[in-house]
């Protein structure tokens, strides 16, 4: 097999930064836009506390930028601020991938973006992914068809994890088959080997996205959850999910070693619907893992059983019910920028 030109980085390598977006909508939080805006600022502090890495936060206007300067007082010198229009602050998926390319230099891969098939269009969002660019100084590398960030999981040795109910939507590229995609990911993404899953979990707008169901934490070793309540809504879903990857395969002929953390159970929204709540959607830093929590009893239990997982930084769980309500936790809305060796 011909070694891809470019490579998408494990999110365990070393960033120079993350990128990420202050809560400030109030027409889409409602009464969840201050703790939204709380929660957000415990996911900042830690990941840049503590010798942590550099933040790039945009801010929609000079008024956003005070409110997040006075809340993120205890780390400001690690912040940069940008004023630029986002319709929301789900980095993951409107940002840009980071790619290495062959030269040992970053690129910024820059995908169309249609609100997740159409569901929530908001100004501002399908530019993000060309202005974080550019902030960043990286160069950036347009292609022309619809990937979120959060509807893959990359290992940095050429295997991507993602979902059919996601990228064979037709509300996102119905000219694209499954042969298509991942010729697509290999070019774009440096995907030597795709592992199709089938679906997600139950009322997630993303249609599935990867980072709410099974995250790679080293080489060959995944981490997925198991439902520890008999009412879970996902327990059929996610025991499938276990299996289908325990028989996968990755791009070096490893068979993948899969560790099961509890589900947070059922937490229903202000109309009484289960909310696809997820603990793999932490935030793989330099310093922490920073792990969503929700108020439930199984919240210590998936702390303990991450833990040993990451040695060498600390994992904390920060409260994220309120981002929650917004359709996703830590991981949809940061977006890392790798270190240049």
């Amino acid at each position: 097999m011909t070694q891809a030109t470019v490579q998408q980085p494990a999110e365990w390598e070393r960033h120079s930064a993350c990128w990420l977006a202050w809560p400030s909508h109030g027409h889409l939080w409602q009464e969840n836009l201050a703790p939204a805006q709380a929660e957000f600022t415990g996911l900042c502090l830690a990941i840049a506390e503590q010798g942590g890495e550099a933040l790039e936060l945009l801010v929609q206007d000079a008024a956003a930028e005070a409110q997040a300067r006075a809340a993120l007082a205890p780390v400001l010198e690690k912040v940069r601020f940008h004023q630029v229009p986002v319709g929301d602050i789900w980095l993951r998926d409107t940002a840009p991938i980071f790619v290495r390319e062959g030269s040992g230099a970053l690129g910024a891969a820059c995908f169309r973006f249609n609100g997740w098939g159409g569901k929530y269009v908001l100004p501002g969002d399908d530019q993000v992914a060309g202005r974080v660019a550019a902030l960043s100084g990286v160069p950036a590398r347009v292609h022309d068809w619809i990937l979120e960030g959060g509807s893959i999981e990359a290992d940095g040795e050429g295997t991507l994890l993602t979902t059919r109910q996601c990228l064979l939507n037709p509300n996102r590229n119905p000219g694209l088959d499954e042969a298509g995609i991942e010729a697509a990911l290999r070019t774009d993404l440096g995907a030597e080997k795709v592992l199709w899953l089938d679906e997600g979990l139950l009322n997630d707008h993303t249609d599935g996205h990867i980072d709410t169901l099974a995250r790679f934490v080293a080489p060959g070793v995944v981490v997925c959850m198991e439902a520890r309540e008999a009412d879970d809504p996902n327990a059929a879903t996610l025991d499938r999910l276990a299996a289908d990857l325990a028989a996968c395969t990755d791009a070096r002929g490893r068979r993948l070693r899969v560790l099961r953390i509890p589900s947070p159970g059922v937490l229903l929204d202000d109309e009484g619907e289960p909310m696809p709540a997820s603990y793999v959607n932490f935030y793989l830093g330099n310093r922490s893992v920073v792990v969503p929590t929700y108020g439930t009893p199984y919240d210590e239990a998936a702390l303990a059983a991450l833990a040993p997982l990451f040695p060498g930084r600390r994992v904390v769980g920060r409260s994220a019910r309120a981002i929650l309500s917004g359709g996703g936790a830590f991981h949809c809305i940061t977006q890392q920028q790798p270190e240049v060796p």
